[in-house]
């Protein structure tokens, strides 16, 4: 019996102390645990491609109108790259000229990007530079060009499909009261972009 009680008395020994070589051992203490840091994509490039309506607008000295308006469609390519969640870049180019009455739009630009994320939207702002072209044709064998470049702007709002994709609308403002017919030109588009 008192083997027994000794044996009892050590297997609780046992159980509340470490031995190392019959020799009393601290319980280690928990280590701290490390946070693994995000993962950061440092190269946060994104390329779109979208249709565009041109939409413009001219003084016209006409018997029947003072202002000339024309709609005209086409597609736009665009790159970027988002410095952060809140500031990107982007290069657009548009072209279009599809069901022109008498003019067809080309532009192209540098645009810094603010943007706030809401969920799965992001809402931005289009601040840059660009060149546009217009080229008028009245289909009566006469015909010229506006060509301006200058500051351009413009708001749009990107919807989160997947982490790689995003399908996005906006506007531009290109062209106020230029050249001799005061000509003013807006456009719009709609496209998907992918995220590298």
């Amino acid at each position: 019996m008192r083997k027994i009680a000794i044996s009892i008395v050590t297997l609780i020994a046992l159980g509340n102390s470490a031995y190392a070589g019959g020799k009393y051992v601290e319980p280690a203490e928990d280590a701290p645990v490390e946070e693994i840091p995000a993962v950061v994509n440092p190269l946060a490039f994104h390329a779109g491609l979208g249709v565009v309506a041109a939409g413009l607008s001219r003084d016209c000295p006409c018997a029947n109108t003072d202002r000339l308006k024309d709609m005209t469609y086409g597609g736009i390519a665009r790159v970027g790259w988002d410095y952060n969640e809140y500031v990107g870049i982007e290069a657009r180019y548009l072209h279009a000229s599809i069901e022109d009455d008498f003019s067809q739009t080309t532009h192209y630009g540098l645009y810094l990007k603010p943007q706030v994320p809401l969920g799965a939207f992001n809402i931005y702002g289009l601040l840059g530079y660009g060149k546009t072209t217009v080229e008028y044709d009245n289909h009566q064998g006469r015909s010229s060009t506006l060509e301006k470049d200058g500051f351009s702007y413009g708001a749009g709002l990107e919807y989160t499909i997947t982490r790689q994709w995003r399908i996005w609308l906006d506007s531009q403002h290109l062209l106020n009261d230029e050249a001799k017919f005061k000509t003013d030109s807006n456009v719009f588009s709609l496209g998907v972009r992918y995220n590298f």
